[in-house]
């Protein structure tokens, strides 16, 4: 018996894993499967044989590690059970050892004799130009040659699977080559690692394996240049000689896959060698098309998965569309997700895309805010109260948990919670039932619970504020919202959502934002996140007067924001705050004092200018009072 990991989608796709003592997979160098992929974490998940069974292990993954589309922290693997880590899909096999296959490579150390390296430079097919097909003698083999090329061009242009296409490839070849046997090597990415391999022996049928020189593959790999052998090698126990071409098949200056044949009592000649290269060319093109059709058949695949996602979140760089994915991902199941980041970075809208994309969607989505209430309110609002449980309590009220029946609960600022509270909430993930206050009947409920927090579980758990056993029951699946700042090419879009959002409510036409305005958005740093972003939004379409949003309209801290310049000497910031000043003091000389005509004489508002001199520590001069 022997088990192992075989990759069926993903960057390491059908490379096999041997499962032999530990196996590691993340992004650290020293993973057995190293994944460079930003859902993977540095160390994820491994893979170890206990007791006769192989354990999966998932070492608090930022992303979760999946078996079978549900997300596990340790689980038995069974074989044929399929693995998620980040953007890979793994399956895991255990079987008895089986043979090789029928149609295999087998690649074996066979010493190379009377091989030399061919360069193709005025072969009659190598370049097919019209310049160069003009210049072709009119015979039977060329004509015959040309009729190949084109059957095979045809059927390559039509094939969009790379799988299916280097059969194809090989039955076409044996009809143009006098090959008794021929294989198909197809390399992973810029290395020589094997993606893909397949062979069939003409003579011995399809139980006979190809046997191929190790070193031949890599001399042809390695500089890209086709091998010929024009005796061949020796037959173990005979003296009977065979005769091989090792085509490249090279796409961008680089070797993506090598053709095969083997003669068997007639060799090869330097036509068919041209014959080949002829076809290899064909073959690249092939081969990258089928690559890149299968790119975009999944990049389509996602961006359809995106498309059809129900969320109110806004923002398209790589970081929302890494949520986004997570939000996909463990909508389906019913495992309990902790959302952390920084205040204001939307955590209850992740929230709320989890619960709208479940199979739950149909049922209440009820958020509590843990912070917001007193130990003993929370607790009877949390779990409801019986009549006379205490002195206000004249009626029996439903809880929270027993209003989400069958939908969702969100707890957000889980880390608020006192300790008593948190050793019954833990009773509630573990049993799924709970008591009211002042109840004795445990009531079951089926309620999937969402939490959030801006603070430090682990660090709170560390210094005994948080329980450890009930940050282990939240953290099942975690989550981390990116802060404004790690996504800024999503200020823009955010800015204009939300001043749509408050010329409707406010019923006062903005047309959109300046270049300015947006450059002070862009420089600023945003501590409070979305949320500050919004109330600076909302305030800039209150007071504004234009129809575009203006950096005058802007909160001060932003203009001013704007204003410095990351390492600009002192001396510089200190010369413009001078000159604004004399810029100032000349207007309101000219306008007589009067703020509104010296905010019209410099082209600013009113209130900008008010808030500048504020700034600047400016007073306008008391007029003169005149005598009754």
């Amino acid at each position: 018996m022997h088990a192992k990991l075989v990759a069926i989608n993903g960057p390491l796709r059908k490379s096999e894993y041997p499962l032999v003592g530990e196996l590691r997979l993340g992004r650290n160098a020293d993973s057995t499967v190293r994944l460079e992929d930003p859902w993977v974490s540095e160390h994820h998940c491994t893979i170890k044989e206990e007791d006769d069974q192989f354990v999966l292990t998932d070492l608090e993954s930022h992303a979760g590690t999946f078996v079978n589309g549900i997300p596990v922290k340790q689980r038995v693997l069974t074989g044929g059970d399929e693995v998620a880590v980040g953007n890979s899909l793994f399956q895991f096999q255990w079987e008895k050892a089986a043979s090789s296959p029928s149609n295999a490579v087998q690649i074996d150390n066979l010493q190379l004799e009377n091989v030399r390296e061919v360069e193709l430079l005025g072969g009659e097919l190598k370049n097919l130009t019209p310049e160069a097909l003009a210049g072709l003698p009119a015979n039977e083999r060329v004509g015959r040659n040309l009729n190949a090329l084109l059957r095979i061009s045809q059927a390559i242009g039509s094939l969009r699977d790379e799988e299916s296409l280097p059969w194809q490839l090989l039955g076409m070849i044996f009809d143009v080559i006098p090959a008794e046997r021929g294989a198909i090597l197809l390399m992973e990415g810029n290395s020589t690692e094997l993606r893909g391999q397949i062979a069939w022996d003409r003579a011995c049928g399809p139980d006979h394996p190809v046997h191929v020189s190790e070193e031949m593959v890599r001399r042809v790999a390695e500089k890209g240049v086709p091998l010929w052998n024009c005796g061949g090698r020796a037959e173990s126990g005979g003296t009977h000689r065979r005769s091989f071409i090792s085509m490249p098949i090279a796409a961008k200056e680089r070797v993506i896959g090598i053709i095969y044949v083997e003669a068997g009592g007639k060799a090869f000649t330097q036509a068919d060698v041209e014959l080949l290269a002829a076809i290899a060319g064909l073959a690249a093109v092939g081969v990258e098309n089928a690559r890149q059709f299968e790119r975009l058949s999944s990049e389509n695949r996602r961006l359809r998965a995106e498309a059809s996602l129900t969320h109110d979140m806004v923002g398209r760089s790589a970081r929302m569309r890494e949520v986004y994915q997570f939000v996909e991902r463990v909508a389906a199941s019913d495992s309990t997700v902790l959302i952390c980041g920084e205040s204001g970075t939307g955590k209850e809208l992740a929230a709320r895309a989890i619960h709208k994309n479940s199979a739950r969607k149909e049922q209440e989505f009820v958020g509590l805010n843990c912070a917001a209430l007193t130990e003993t309110l929370l607790e009877s609002e949390l779990f409801g109260h019986e009549k006379g449980a205490f002195t206000s309590a004249v009626s029996q009220k439903k809880g929270y948990l027993e209003v989400a029946e069958g939908g969702t609960i969100f707890l957000d600022e889980i880390g608020e919670l006192s300790p008593i509270l948190q050793a019954k909430l833990l009773r509630v993930l573990q049993e799924r039932e709970f008591v009211r206050v002042g109840g004795t009947r445990p009531i079951k409920i089926d309620v999937r619970f969402l939490a959030a927090t801006n603070k430090d579980l682990q660090r709170a758990v560390r210094e005994e504020k948080f329980r450890a056993d009930l940050y282990h029951r939240l953290n099942v699946i975690s989550l981390t919202l990116p802060a404004l700042r790690e996504r800024p090419q999503d200020i823009a879009d955010l800015a204009e959502h939300f001043v749509a959002r408050y010329s409707k409510k406010c019923k006062r036409r903005v047309t959109g934002i300046s270049a300015a305005a947006l450059e002070c958005l862009r420089r600023y740093q945003w501590p409070g996140n979305i949320r500050e972003l919004e109330n600076a939004m909302e305030r800039a379409v209150v007071i504004g007067n234009s129809e575009t949003i203006q950096p005058e309209d802007l909160p001060d801290s932003l203009q001013e924001s704007a204003e410095a310049v990351e390492n600009a000497p002192a001396k510089y910031h200190d010369g413009i705050r001078e000159f604004k000043k004399q810029m100032i003091l000349g207007a309101l000389e000219q306008g007589g004092g009067n703020i509104t005509e010296a905010a019209k004489l410099l082209g600013v508002h009113a209130n900008y200018l008010h808030r500048l001199m504020t700034n600047l520590e400016l007073r306008p001069k008391a007029k003169k009072q005149t005598g009754a």
